[in-house]
């Protein structure tokens, strides 16, 4: 059967490439020969070990990780990070605490959650909302701390680093679940970064931690073993068993990343694609509105309302039924925000957002003259 014509934009799990769906699809039932699925695969098997160091050799290459860094396949998503992180990291220093930089809802969650485990710090005044990120001058930062965390894509709200944050000599983390692989970063900047798969690199199940290797064995007495990132990295990520065939997924997708261009293409393609839609809620004149501040809005998440700031719902809800009668769907906005969301992960196509460009264009035509210029 083939794929209907459905161009997905939700926020994850997101759009794969189809030529990765069908290859999965063509391997379902016998993978390499061995008459099994990789659904049905050991953990233990040679073949699944060549997946899995498959899978580590192109990130490696793909993100030009050093060498004195772990690259772990974990469970748990970007929240059991929000819990792993300071496990394992804020008894770094006698202290016990770490500085937070909180600029949308999931920075938020980590920050609450480390809680648990020490004192968080967030380094600047407490944001009304998350539609920008503070002047780093503004930033109190403790020498103290054991990390400085950040998020640098929030994908409920919209917003972006466009830069690595200077954190002096205290360790970085970053969560970069929405933005990874979406253009080259210099992972020699960070102590830690882990990343859910589910958006830009593969299918939900399995998160990836890029740890340094002096990081390891620092971990909490009451940090489960699960969390420990010194027992994943000593047994290659399958002290137990593993998410498999998300990492088998997740193969696929780095061998397409790589024979696209790699992290330089996804860049330059994610940048194309986020003009088109910032531009015509620029031209629009008020009629779409994003919130966030120029500087730092996403090229992934590009949240906007429609009619006016707040949003006209009733315009809104036509606007998600005229672009679903298209086969353009998952626009709605997260439920804490509302409005309208396009995610423009790697897997989304210029072609995808050229035809979502031209719909809100018509849908400005259509309905700009019945609102109020704002």
């Amino acid at each position: 059967m083939e794929k209907k014509n459905t161009v997905h934009f939700g926020a994850g799990p997101a759009k794969l490439p189809p030529s990765v769906l069908i290859q999965a699809q063509r391997e379902l039932l016998n993978y390499s020969g061995t008459g099994i699925s990789v659904l049905e695969m050991s953990h233990r098997t040679s073949e699944f070990t060549k997946i899995i160091n498959t899978a580590e050799n192109l990130l490696r290459e793909l993100m030009n990780i050093p060498e004195n860094y772990k690259v772990l396949f974990v469970h748990g998503g970007g929240t059991g990070q929000f819990s792993a992180v300071p496990l394992n990291l804020i008894g770094l220093k006698k202290d016990r605490c770490a500085d937070y930089i909180v600029t949308g809802a999931w920075s938020e969650r980590a920050a609450k959650e480390a809680q648990k485990y020490g004192s968080v710090n967030v380094v600047h005044p407490q944001l009304d909302t998350y539609t920008c990120i503070p002047d780093s001058s503004t930033w109190s930062l403790n020498p103290s701390a054991s990390y400085v965390y950040y998020c640098s894509n929030e994908t409920v709200h919209g917003v972006e680093f466009n830069f690595i944050p200077d954190t002096k000599d205290v360790i970085l983390v970053s969560d970069m679940s929405s933005n990874f692989l979406s253009r080259p970063i210099d992972v020699s900047k960070f102590g830690l970064i882990f990343a859910g798969a589910q958006k830009n690199i593969g299918c939900a199940g399995v998160t990836v931690v890029i740890v340094r290797e002096d990081l390891l064995g620092k971990a909490l007495r009451e940090c489960p073993i699960i969390l420990d990132y010194k027992v994943q990295a000593e047994n290659n990520s399958l002290y137990n068993t593993p998410s498999c065939f998300s990492i088998y997924i997740m193969k696929l997708v780095l061998e397409w990343i790589k024979g696209n261009g790699g992290a330089e293409a996804m860049e330059i393609l994610n940048r194309q694609k986020s003009s088109l839609i910032y531009d015509i809620i620029n031209i629009s004149n008020g009629f779409y509105c994003c919130p966030v501040d120029v500087q730092c809005q996403s090229r992934m998440n590009v949240p906007f309302r429609i009619g006016k700031k707040e949003g006209d719902e009733s315009l809104e809800k036509l606007f998600l039924d005229g672009a679903s009668k298209l086969g353009m769907i998952s626009l709605k906005g997260h439920r804490s925000v509302g409005g309208i969301r396009v995610s423009l992960y790697n897997a989304v196509t210029l072609e995808d957002t050229q035809a979502l460009s031209a719909y809100m264009k018509d849908f400005l035509k259509d309905h700009h003259h019945n609102e109020v210029d704002h």
